[in-house]
């Protein structure tokens, strides 16, 4: 037998968990892939990835790569499962947390209270010190205070501590003193200072960030032990990835050192894989959309290059501020709309969908788990958008009676028949995912008819084409694994990390700037050398952090690596009035002010190669399971084609109206569009003029 290569990864999400299995022959170059779905298990996640698995057929014990990706943190912080956590900052500001910002969302309400901070004021405490703004010490730090207030957290029962002193991002020194001190007097006690996490500054940004990420490191800790030992009692011997927020994995061990990474890990692979298939494809503009069974998250890449941002907040809604967190987070929207999102009535009568979800227990009624709410997953079975007799890959037998005990409420207090029911549902489905898109395109100055909309999770290729036609885009491609593509893009990722590091300089000072660079650059090779990573095999990439003087936020440039010099800099000060115009449609005759630098450092560990697929030269007939009228909500009632998605080889072309059938997902083909399966078995479908 041949040598091979395998891969494996796992993708953690609200609703199921997800494997992709690469299994490359090394001297012919052909692959074997294996995907599987099983059921979310919270709140012992890790029992889900060992269920997956096994369910996959995986041999642990042969595997070269596994990477992983989970919903652990994101669910510790909004279900507030997370370690009880004190709070040691500056003396005269520990209330920063309770100020935090005058963002309210709900401008004009006079009773509006802010987002209850995570940690309570008696468990805020101080310390003597001052770093100033540009790194100097102006008063040392005083560490006589840290037994008692230590003594005290032990009494409360703290099980994290945040050290988040102010200006640490441009001086360390006090913070990384507190930080050891504590943990020469509790050993055992789980402590995140904020410099290993961010050097940016804004006070309350990054208190609050070190506090979520103290607060949840413990629970990320153990769990992600767990999934350590599970792989290691089958016998896995290699390197665990962990999925971060950025698009890249990292290493186990720096991952539970700030856990608060991996807080978007599911979304951000996704949306990196969406990048590296436009990068094979030949689309480098992608509107990307994730429809799961809780949320749809969509985002947009422009020029193959993914956005990451720092402004992250969570819980942000049109009554709450949310919390933020400053660390780099692919760019994206979230709402709650997937195939478990629940429909209601109000007491206006306009009908809701989500974001309320059936969850994976019971889930929507078509499972026959005991649901008895509709969701959209319901109303595409009772619009034939779904087979009934193939419900998830012919896994589970749909309780129609249950679909119809479920909508008969709905359709007597809107006063229609339940089949109207269903279309209103994935309408109003549609349109909230419609109007998510168009804020990561047109709100941000991008015309989506320049993109191609890559639509992938489970619901993704159900409402895909109907999304593509309402945004005007020129294709709609589902990627072939389109079910478990977060797991796939997990194999495309590299070992990545990002430094951020805020320090003020004129827009001529070619020398600050370089030593900057230098500075950030040899912290990344140390960083990466600890890994086994040897420096030539690190790719950096800078970003340049600037904005008009006296203004409050910056926009990022990108810069060549390397030396920078008068006349490199002129060419991205030059830059930053572009960037700046496309995204304000405005540009000032005005200084530019340096604000920091954003540097990617990356270096391969791993990634998957795709190779074409063979053709076998079977017909397009032979993939034809039959036909069955479908409802497209939009368009009306159409006699479709219905295909067995996994007999259709590359060069297959047929025109809509049809229905690919796959065992994780559906692909609704409207009436007119033209599909066309690629070399990779991507599913192309050109959307009508």
């Amino acid at each position: 037998m041949a040598e091979t290569t395998l891969r494996v990864a796992t993708d953690v999400g609200g609703t199921f968990t997800d494997l992709v299995y690469f299994e490359t022959d090394r001297a012919t170059g052909k692959q074997t892939i294996r995907t599987a779905k099983s059921d979310t298990t919270p709140p012992n996640f890790e029992a889900g990835v060992l269920n997956v698995l096994k369910k996959g057929e995986v041999d642990i014990a042969s595997v070269d790569f596994f990477a992983h990706g989970t919903t652990v943190v994101i669910n510790a912080l909004t279900e507030r499962k997370g370690a009880k956590t004190g709070l040691i900052t500056t003396e005269g500001f520990r209330d920063v947390l309770e100020i935090a910002r005058g963002n309210r969302p709900d401008f004009f309400n006079l009773t509006y209270e802010k987002p209850e901070p995570f940690v309570p004021r008696h468990l805020r405490r101080e310390v003597g010190g001052r770093i100033s703004y540009r790194g100097e010490e102006t008063k040392p730090v005083d560490l006589s205070a840290l037994p008692a207030i230590l003594d005290d957290f032990r009494a409360e029962g703290v099980q994290a501590i945040a050290v988040c002193l102010l200006h640490s991002y441009a001086n360390p020194a006090h913070e990384q003193a507190v930080a050891a001190e504590i943990r020469r007097l509790w050993p055992d006690v789980s402590v995140v200072a904020s410099h290993q996490i961010t050097r940016e500054w804004r006070e309350y940004e990054r208190s609050n960030t070190t506090v979520l990420s103290a607060y949840v490191q413990p629970v990320a800790e153990r769990y992600l032990g767990r999934i350590e030992e599970g792989l290691a009692s089958a016998d896995y011997r290699g390197r665990l990835y962990i999925m971060q927020s950025n698009c890249g994995v990292d290493s186990l061990r720096s991952t539970k050192a700030i856990p608060i990474t991996m807080v978007e890990s599911g979304p951000a692979s996704g949306f990196w894989g969406a990048a590296e298939l436009g990068r094979i494809i030949g689309e480098p503009n992608v509107l990307a959309l994730d429809i799961g069974g809780t949320t749809a998250k969509c985002s947009l890449i422009e020029n193959g290059q993914v956005s990451i941002k720092t402004d992250y907040w969570i819980e942000r809604s049109r009554k709450s501020a949310g919390y933020p967190i400053m660390v780099p987070v692919v760019d994206l929207v979230e709402i709650g709309n997937g195939g478990g999102s629940i429909a209601r009535v109000d007491a206006f009568g306009k009908l809701h969908v989500g974001p309320q979800s059936a969850g994976a227990s019971p889930g929507p009624a078509s499972y026959g788990r005991g649901g008895t709410l509709p969701t959209t997953t319901d109303a595409n079975l009772v619009l034939g958008r779904i087979n009934r007799d193939y419900f998830c890959g012919g896994e589970v037998i749909a309780d129609m009676d249950a679909v119809e005990r479920a909508m008969a409420p709905l359709a007597a207090e809107l006063g229609v028949g339940i089949t109207e029911v269903a279309r209103g549902i994935v309408r109003i489905a549609n349109s909230n995912m419609v109007n998510a898109l168009k804020l990561v395109s047109l709100n941000r100055g991008h015309d989506p008819r320049d993109f191609t909309l890559v639509v992938f999770g489970g619901g993704g290729a159900m409402h895909g084409v109907a999304l593509g036609q309402e945004l005007g885009v020129r294709k709609v491609v589902v990627p072939r694994g389109a079910p478990v593509f977060s797991a796939w893009g997990m194999m495309m990722s590299d070992l990545r990390r990002d430094y951020f590091v805020t320090r003020l300089m004129e827009e001529d000072d070619a020398a600050g700037l370089d030593g900057l660079l230098a500075e950030m650059t040899a912290h990344a090779t140390a960083q990466f050398g600890e890994e086994g990573v040897a420096a030539d095999q690190v790719i950096f990439r800078p970003l340049v952090k600037c904005r008009y003087q006296n203004q409050e936020h910056s926009v990022e440039v990108p810069m060549d690596p390397g030396p920078v010099d008068a006349s490199k800099l002129a060419g991205m000060i030059a830059r930053f009035h572009e960037v700046y115009e496309r995204e304000y449609t405005y540009r000032l005759n005005a200084a530019v002010e340096i604000v920091g630098v954003h540097l990617i450092a990356s270096a391969e560990v791993g990634k998957l190669e795709i190779v074409a697929l063979p053709k076998t030269g079977a017909r397009l007939e032979d993939a034809i399971k039959g036909r069955r009228m479908v409802d497209y909500a939009t368009e009306g009632v159409h006699e479709a084609v219905i295909y067995n998605a996994e007999k259709l080889e590359p060069g297959m072309t047929f025109t809509g109206p049809a229905v690919i059938e796959d065992p994780g997902t559906t692909i609704v083909v409207h009436p007119g569009n033209r599909v066309s399966i690629d070399d990779f078995g991507n599913t192309h479908i050109e959307i009508r003029g």
